[in-house]
This record gives C-alpha cells, structure tokens and sequence, in this order.
C-alpha cells in the first residue's frame, strides 16, 4: 500500500512511524520535517499528504503534529479526505471501522512506541463496515464535500 506520512517536526515517533510502515511492506511518501526542502508547517505538509489521497497518489495517509488536532482539521479540508485523530487502538478500529477513515492523525506528544504500534496495528486490521446504516453516514460525509465547493 501506498502511505503518504507528515509530520511538521522531526520527532522520534515520526520517524518511528515510517520505519514501521517501511517494516509493515508499505510504500512511504514522506512530507514536511520527514522530507528535506518540504514545507515543515503542519497546515502545509498535512495538506500535501491529503491531496495524495484524495487523487489516488496513495491509498491513505498518516499526518502528525505535536497534538494531532491541526494536522488533522488541515487533511479533513480536502475533499475525499475522512481524517480521524487516533490516541489508542480502539478508536483507530472504530475510525476505519465506522466511519471508513482514509488519513489517521496522530498527535506526537503523547504516543510512544508501544501505543503507534498498538494504534497501527488496529488500523491496519479493521475494514470499513458493510453495514447500511455506517455506509449511510459515510456517504452523507461525502456529500458535505459537495456542498463545501
């Protein structure tokens, strides 16, 4: 899978977080802090790690900022992007799961090694719901992408 990953400082969960998509046999492409000469700002990287997704340059996307919360509100802005700020496994299941989340946010300030594992070890497992009612709601988000334009 193709995984576009940002991140507005070069921490070491950061860089964690890429080498354990590199491990997991995921295609990284990197932006912000992670990618010399990129724009390190969280607004800008998250962006440009959205707008991948969004036109199918990746299949989903990781942005990180020292909360998770800006990087997060900036690839939720782009059309096509279902962005959920993840602090443990059980909602990184529930947000791909649920609400079919294609970007995961992470907050670098808080999340060891041992929780980005457990966090991507659930978002890697859980498939978006088949059920009528979550394909309903998921579908009406993306309408709001519509309405945004």
């Amino acid at each position: 899978m193709r995984i576009s990953v940002s991140s507005d400082m070069d921490e070491p969960v950061a860089r964690l977080l890429v080498e354990e998509l590199r491990g997991r046999g995921h295609d990284v492409l990197p932006h912000g802090a992670l990618r010399p000469g990129d724009a390190p700002q969280w607004a800008a990287c998250s962006e440009a790690a959205a707008r991948e997704v969004a036109s199918g340059a990746a299949d989903q996307a990781v942005v990180c900022c020292w909360t998770g919360t800006g990087a997060s509100i900036a690839a939720n802005k782009v059309p096509g992007v279902r962005a959920a700020l993840c602090t443990d496994a059980y909602t990184a299941d529930g947000a791909r799961r649920w609400n079919d989340a294609n970007v995961l946010a992470i907050g670098l300030r808080l999340t060891s090694a041992p929780l980005l594992r457990e966090i991507l070890d659930a978002w890697f497992a859980a498939e978006a719901s088949e059920d009528t009612e979550d394909r309903e709601n998921v579908a009406r988000v993306e309408r709001l992408d519509l309405r945004a334009g």
